[in-house]
């Protein structure tokens, strides 16, 4: 493949992923159809099918990259400091949680368009390292609690949390009591 033909190809990937996320942020994803993303990207119905398969294709690589970001986000924002770390990356994902496009695409939509295994598959692999980095650096986990299986628990609660905010008539309120839950659950886990 030619420098040109590779930079089309690249081109119309990103002009997909580029309408995809921002028409499943607005809308979801049983509001847009695929003809709607492919007319938006300036591509054919084709290069869809080419490049993902199919409108669930984009979704599910259009989530990994929000997740990514996301794990991207949350480490930046709690490598700006030491002090007092696990308020700081409670606070710092839950931030995160209540943007429009994670909510919506991460929490409301994935769950359901990928099938929860799936779902939580996905979330694993990209935010369950940073957790066992975490715990596995902690003076407080003892060396007999493995930090992959306690990763997995805290990231479970940290997600059920965001799912919990996300679907709540007062997000405000949801959010205070489930913050506090988590600092109450997690609190003397890392300094």
């Amino acid at each position: 493949m030619s420098p040109s033909q590779q930079d089309r190809r690249e081109a119309t990937r990103g002009a997909l992923l580029t309408a995809g996320r921002r028409l499943f942020a607005e809308r979801g994803f049983a509001g847009v159809p695929a003809d709607e993303i492919v007319s938006a990207a300036g591509v054919t119905r084709g290069a869809l099918h080419h490049h993902f398969g199919d409108k669930r294709g984009l979704f599910r690589v259009v989530f990994e990259q929000l997740e990514g970001e996301i794990v991207t986000d949350l480490g930046r924002l709690v490598g700006e400091g030491s002090d007092d770390l696990v308020r700081r990356a409670l606070a710092a994902f839950l931030d995160i949680c209540e943007r429009p496009d994670v909510r919506r695409i991460a929490l409301t939509d994935a769950p359901g368009v990928l099938g929860w295994q799936t779902w939580r598959e996905i979330e694993a692999e990209h935010g369950l390292g940073l957790l066992i980095a975490m715990l596995a650096d902690s003076p407080t986990v003892s060396r007999a609690t493995p930090a992959p299986v306690l990763a997995q628990l805290v990231l479970g609660s940290i997600t059920e949390a965001a799912l919990l905010i996300a679907h709540a008539d007062d997000r405000a309120a949801a959010r205070k009591q489930a913050e506090a839950s988590l600092l109450a659950l997690y609190g003397d886990l890392l300094p």
